[in-house]
């Protein structure tokens, strides 16, 4: 085996592996909607059915107290890795990056032939007839596969078993429709027009990326240091202005790195916010410089490892506090699912006070709203649990089905001289558990209802 042979890389590019990336992301997304345990959804916000499914488990909307500590996972979870890895979310599974890669590499490449893939600087001249019907071929299937994606959003909003339904009843639900066609439209066009001025211009995490970078960061980098400068401090190229270039250079100057770049960028100017972590450039320069026997220019490494020869260091500061603030709001988040109510109650007093009938009896209506969260059919009982002097009238136990809303009128009664006051009408507060006969341990809730006992004069 010959020198340059044994220093040529082996296994697979990173354009490769991160295809592997879109398709475990892509089938992951289309997935999901369509899993259900116990009849409920692995993710889905119901704004049709006012509920929020996570991991199998139905909460209300009344219990939405769980948003806030998913959305801190999801940015945080971002922050993390990008301190970590860069913007690998953005080269290795956002959806504007994937669907970028079908439309232009698939599409428009592979299929139609309207481009090379290791030149993604270089436009199709649409002026040629046939060129321009290719363009156009090319724009009806990513149509087709924009509608796709438009319904699969749709079903983190609306289950796949209601958006089937809907869809043969148009007429009355054109706010659904409406909104999976501007979705695909705006698929359309940010992936045929737009392009990756979305990435540059109008995702605001390019411009947060720079702050959460450190010396340890993997990102893609060139080496000044065996390939030289190629830019001065200004950002001006300054290779092909020198008289001759310096011997000990080893970058050829071939440009593949800047080609093959999807956001137009030359990465041997140093870091950039439009450098979205694909590391094209890192599988063009490791395939010419390979064939010389070298290490590519362009790395995915850290600062410190390429201008200062430190190992990068994974476990650091940041990283550890990262881990830290993830792991204690997936733990919040356990411990707060773990408190889902199988069933809400809601408890209202009447504009009624109270009501004295004859042998001094004292009532006071309540309204009651009972809500089933559950998955099955459940019948409801009613007790007080802190005062056996008041006594629940005029409510018998009844079956509520799943999701469903009953409102009830409850009377608390009393024969009892609980107050002996003749200045002022008594506030006494009581517990009233509301419970499933059915299953007692599990579904039950527990609410403070006033009951307004009178001073002692209204009394015969």
């Amino acid at each position: 085996m010959s020198e340059v042979e044994a220093k040529v890389p082996k296994g697979s590019p990173y354009r490769i592996k991160r295809y592997y990336a879109y398709v475990l992301a892509t089938v992951f997304a289309l997935v999901v909607p369509f899993i259900t345990i116990n009849g409920n959804h692995l993710f889905l916000l119901s704004f049709d059915k006012k509920q929020f499914h996570l991991l199998g488990v139905a909460f209300d909307m009344q219990e939405l107290y769980l948003m806030p500590f998913l959305l801190m996972l999801l940015f945080l979870g971002i922050f993390a890795v990008t301190a970590i890895g860069g913007r690998a979310w953005c080269g290795w599974a956002c959806p504007q990056t994937i669907f970028r890669v079908i439309y232009r590499d698939l599409i428009e490449s592979k299929l139609l032939g309207l481009r090379r893939i290791k030149n993604k600087q270089k436009e199709p001249d649409y002026k040629k007839a046939e060129n321009a019907s290719k363009k156009v071929v090319g724009i009806i299937i990513w149509s087709i596969l924009a509608l796709i994606a438009s319904a699969d959003f749709m079903w983190y909003f609306v289950p796949p078993e209601d958006f089937f339904a809907y869809l043969q009843n148009p007429a009355e639900h054109g706010l659904l429709i409406g909104i999976v066609l501007c979705t695909a439209g705006f698929i359309i066009y940010d992936v045929v027009k737009l392009k990756e001025d979305f990435c540059i211009y109008v995702c605001p995490y390019s411009r947060v990326q720079s702050v959460l970078y450190d010396d340890d960061t993997l990102q893609a980098i060139y080496s000044t240091k065996r390939g030289g400068n190629i830019y001065n401090e200004d950002k001006e190229k300054i290779i092909f202005k020198a008289k001759e270039l310096p011997q000990n250079d080893e970058c050829t100057t071939c440009e593949s790195c800047v080609t093959v770049c999807p956001t137009h960028i030359d990465i041997r100017k140093g870091l950039q916010l439009e450098c979205i972590n694909c590391l094209e450039c890192v599988d063009a320069c490791t395939t010419v410089m390979g064939k010389l026997g070298k290490e590519s220019l362009v790395q995915w490494t850290s600062t410190n490892k390429i201008e200062k020869d430190i190992p990068t260091k994974l476990i650091r500061k940041s990283t550890i506090m990262y881990s830290a603030i993830l792991l204690l709001i997936i733990a919040l988040l356990f411990v707060m699912g773990g408190k889902k109510e199988y069933m809400l109650l809601n408890v209202n007093k009447t504009t009624q006070l109270y009501k004295i009938k004859e042998g001094n009896e004292v009532t006071n209506n309540f309204l009651l709203l009972f809500q089933n969260t559950d998955s099955v059919k459940h019948k409801y009982a009613l007790e007080v649990v802190d005062n056996k002097d008041i006594v629940i009238k005029r409510f018998k136990p009844f079956n509520l089905s799943p999701h469903k809303l009953a409102k009830k009128v409850v009377v608390l009664s009393t024969t009892k001289r609980l107050v002996n006051d003749n200045t002022k009408d008594t506030p006494i507060t009581v517990t009233i558990k509301a419970y499933a006969v059915d299953d007692p341990d599990r579904v039950f809730v527990l609410r403070k209802a006033v009951f307004v006992y009178p001073r002692a004069d209204k009394l015969k």
